[in-house]
């Protein structure tokens, strides 16, 4: 960074990144105006813009509408899932919680305020709806009742779509589903499966309360043999509550714990590089876990256990998008517990945290229109030019 505070190129990212915009079709959104005045009608006569209807059938408004993830397609004939490149699914499950349940409503509010959201970035580059392929499938049909019932129904939705060909991105629910999740995608997997978790509590007991719990699910998963606990990474861990029982297990198996401490101490960016370096350690997958109580209780109030002292929104935001750089076989976001959130602001962050690993994914060519291409390094081959301050 020079003196003045601009790169040393002479160019900021937005101002790139606005060029790079540029360049991205919007042939979907034009498409998506069309079918919205063939399908809803076209406007009353007093409405001066032609491109409005007179039923909702778009993007906008965003208040309007029955809402899928960012309002992408539903897919009601999941055989159809093949056909594209991510699909997102809900895992409505919160039989698994050990005190406050709720985020069994967690897919319908992520859902719900990611209508809220564009569909590009500037700081990204990025536009999702033009450059990636994205569907929903709605919901798992969990049974409440019972857990073992409940994973077989996960892992079976997940390993279709994951067997199809097709990114899967699981909406939860509570971090039990961790364990289907994996179960589900390991087999799909020719060598081994490497786990990034992000989270304040280990989750790596073997039973709780006699069950497999939401502080169970990586003592399972790690008993997959193709996904052992040399493998797995857990960062963030801390707090006060619900790690003991598990601290025998890590040690153990000797786990890769990162308390918020360590990261606070080597920085977001060493500790996404310990991450990958043991998460990819003769791996041929990683997935990644995110429970949004990892991030301080203060940004998430809208979750089961909540613990101060965690991640900064934007710390968690930079360690995900770090950590998708490298590819990912899937992601779950989970522990949205809706009854206790405060403006909807627990489901943004994991809105959000959804969007930027997927436009990460897109931005590094791992999905989407510029897979395959060579990632050019911050767009340093352009010229120069000044930026405007």
């Amino acid at each position: 960074m020079a003196e003045d505070g601009k790169p040393h190129d002479g160019q900021f990212r937005g101002t790139r990144n606005l060029r790079r915009l540029a360049d991205i079709s919007d042939r979907k959104q034009r498409e998506a105006v069309e079918r919205g005045l063939e399908l809803g009608l076209e406007a009353a006569p007093s409405v001066n813009d032609r491109t409005i209807s007179t039923f909702a059938r778009g993007q906008q408004p965003a208040f309007a509408g029955i809402n899928t993830f960012r309002k992408a397609p539903y897919l009601e004939d999941v055989h159809e899932v093949g056909k594209h490149e991510v699909a997102i699914l809900g895992a409505p499950f919160d039989m698994g919680t050990t005190y406050r349940a709720g985020c069994r409503f967690g897919p319908q509010a992520i859902r719900r305020i990611s209508a809220l959201y564009d569909s590009y970035s500037v700081d990204m580059a990025v536009d999702l709806e033009e450059e990636l392929d994205l569907v929903d499938l709605g919901d798992v049909f969990v049974i409440p009742s019972n857990i073992e019932k409940s994973f077989d129904q996960i892992d079976r939705a997940v390993s279709w779509v994951v067997g199809e060909g097709v990114f899967p991105v699981v909406l939860g629910g509570d971090h039990s589903i961790g364990y289907p999740d994996v179960r589900a995608i390991a087999p799909h997997i020719d060598g081994r499966v490497g786990i990034i978790h992000l989270d304040r509590h280990l989750d790596i007991q073997e039973r709780d309360m006699d069950e497999r719990m939401h502080t169970t699910p990586w003592f399972h998963a790690t008993n997959i043999e193709n996904a052992p606990p040399a493998n797995l990474v857990q960062m963030g861990i801390g707090g006060w509550y619900g790690s003991r029982p598990g601290v025998k297990v890590a040690r153990d198996r000797r786990t890769t714990v990162l308390t918020i401490t360590d990261i606070e101490e080597v920085g977001v960016e060493r500790a996404a590089e310990v991450a990958l370096e043991v998460a990819w350690k003769d791996a041929d997958a990683v997935f990644l876990s995110f429970d949004i109580d990892s991030v301080d209780a203060g940004f998430v109030p809208g979750t089961g256990s909540p613990e101060p002292g965690g991640l900064l929104p934007r710390e968690a935001l930079k360690l995900l998008r770090l950590i998708a750089r490298e590819g990912i076989c899937g992601m779950e976001v989970v522990e949205v517990a809706p009854p206790y959130d405060v403006s909807d602001m627990t489901a943004q962050l994991a809105c959000r945290a959804v969007m930027d690993v997927l436009g990460t994914l897109v931005a590094e060519g791992k999905l989407g229109a510029r897979r395959g291409e060579e990632r050019i390094e911050e767009q340093a081959q352009e010229p120069p030019e000044s930026a405007p301050v």
